[in-house]
């Protein structure tokens, strides 16, 4: 049984016979189905929305009678805008029919991996010998099964727009770096002396929490899973349809990415507010526009 159901609000999911009465709902009436031929039949994904941009994909194949026999299935929470444009790198996980994202973007300081959402799309494309050496445009999303809501840091708008021209310039220097420009390797090696000195220096007498704005973190065995302390630029409550449970719908900043997540009202401890900070773990999903090839 997947966790994150949780997570848009199916939570009430607890045993085999619930879930599989949910799927077989699913099989029946199908909101969208996408499909593409495969070597051993029919692939296609059958997905039923729940909520506002939330629902399950079940991702199987049809027999030569025409049957669908589901292989997996996952929760799904649909993003919103751009989150980056990069080169992507597609994987196929080893024991099932899932696929993974994977791009570099230097304000994380760490490859960003996705569990990629629109896997027909990305197969079709492959069959048609689409390159994948440019960038595209990535719209992220996540879900969360705890978390907490933390106050913002104080800052002026002259600290804010130090803060700004710093993260310009640090992922300037971690651009030259990945070239191999050895005074930017230099530069960023000092510059986290200083960072790791100054943390351990305020830490003595501050929370951590007020030293530390945000973070993104990879977290467990999960290489899409991670540990994130974001800003919260919106927040409101959608309700799942068939359970009627409530689900925070919040937009988050981290290290100036930007992406949606959901989780569940009863999950998350303190009153989620623009301004305020989340903090928990989240599982990454994204949907990479392959239709939509970005040239620079």
């Amino acid at each position: 049984m997947h966790s994150y159901l949780r997570a848009i609000g199916f939570s009430n999911i607890k045993t085999r016979t619930d879930l599989n009465k949910l799927i077989d709902k699913i099989k029946e009436h199908p909101a969208e189905v996408k499909s593409i031929k495969a070597a051993s039949g029919e692939m296609a994904e059958l997905s039923m929305e729940a909520g506002e941009g939330i629902g399950i994909i079940l991702r199987g194949e049809y027999d030569e009678n025409g049957i669908y026999h589901m292989e997996h299935y996952f929760p799904y929470v649909k993003g919103q805008g751009v989150s980056t444009v990069e080169e992507v790198s597609i994987n196929k996980r080893v024991d099932t029919e899932a696929y993974t994202g994977m791009c570099d973007d230097y304000r994380l300081g760490v490859s960003l991996i996705f569990y990629l959402q629109n896997v027909v799309e990305y197969l079709q494309k492959k069959s048609q010998n689409m390159p994948m050496n440019t960038n595209f445009t990535i719209t992220l999303s996540a879900l969360s099964l705890e978390g907490r809501t933390l106050l913002p840091i104080e800052k002026s708008e002259r600290q804010v727009r130090n803060l700004s021209a710093e993260t310009k310039y640090r992922n300037h220097l971690i651009a030259e770096a990945k070239k191999g420009n050895q005074d930017a390797i230099d530069s960023l090696t000092i510059d986290d002396i200083d960072t790791y000195a100054m943390v351990s220096r305020r830490a003595k007498k501050e929370d951590i929490y007020s030293i530390v704005d945000t973070c993104f973190i990879p977290f467990g065995s999960e290489s899409d899973n991670y540990s994130v302390i974001a800003t919260i630029q919106e927040c409101s409550l959608i309700t799942n349809r068939l359970t009627n449970e409530e689900i925070y719908d919040l937009y988050l900043t981290c290290n100036d990415l930007n992406f949606r997540l959901c989780i569940n009202k009863e999950d998350i401890l303190g009153e989620p507010m623009p301004g305020r900070r989340f903090k928990g773990n989240i599982w990454m999903q994204g949907f990479v526009a392959f239709s939509e090839q970005t040239k620079e």
